[in-house]
């Protein structure tokens, strides 16, 4: 269950749940999250790799930043919710089945009321639940909806062919999201164990 998620596309075509156990604050978890480099993975180099020659792409020259936040947004996706600490959700509608896919994003207040014909229409969200105050459930969720029976059928026969790439692209998300997040929280308990120890020295 996810009330941000159900807010812009309460019904959906596709749906894509992941999560993980995290050795770390939600805090951490979340902000690990949204600075996650998906340019680390190989296999996820590959998948990219494979979909531009698979569909003819061109390749994608620009400068991007490297955190999936920056990043996505920076290719087009735009911000519909977030709770500070916690999760974020982003949104854009798009043709995924063009070679030179582009995203276009919407104003929260008009996103889910879109339909213009022979669209998709994605959510997805990164989320940090609290477990206990060192640990945590990293997720992440992602709705696809379609504008029309044309754009449904196409989509249909994206999805089939480039559905497990996808996937492996969430698995290793939130690896990488675990790895980063239980590493800065060995880095604040060393920090803090060097100001506890500074704070006991005598005068």
């Amino acid at each position: 269950m996810d009330p941000l998620l159900d807010d812009f596309m309460p019904g959906f075509d596709v749906a894509e749940r992941h999560h993980t156990a995290v050795s770390a604050p939600a805090d951490l978890t979340y902000a690990a999250a949204c600075d996650v480099d998906l340019q680390r993975s190989a296999l996820v180099r590959s998948i990219f790799k494979a979909r531009e020659v698979a569909l003819g792409a061109d390749a994608d020259e620009t400068p991007r930043p490297r955190g999936i936040v920056a990043l996505t947004k920076s290719l087009g996706w735009g911000v519909l919710a977030e709770i500070p600490g916690r999760e974020i959700v982003m949104g854009a509608v798009t043709q995924p089945w063009q070679a030179n896919v582009t995203f276009r994003a919407l104003p929260p207040e008009t996103f889910a009321a879109f339909n213009e014909p022979g669209y998709v229409k994605i959510v997805w969200s990164l989320r940090a639940d609290p477990v206990s105050a060192g640990k945590s459930i990293a997720r992440t969720g992602t709705r696809v909806t379609t504008t029309d029976p044309g754009a449904r059928q196409k989509f249909r026969r994206y999805w089939s062919v480039f559905s497990p790439g996808i996937v492996l692209i969430r698995r290793v998300l939130l690896r990488l999201v675990k790895s980063d997040a239980e590493r800065r929280a060995r880095e604040r308990s060393i920090h803090a164990g060097r100001l506890d120890a500074t704070a006991a020295r005598p005068i």
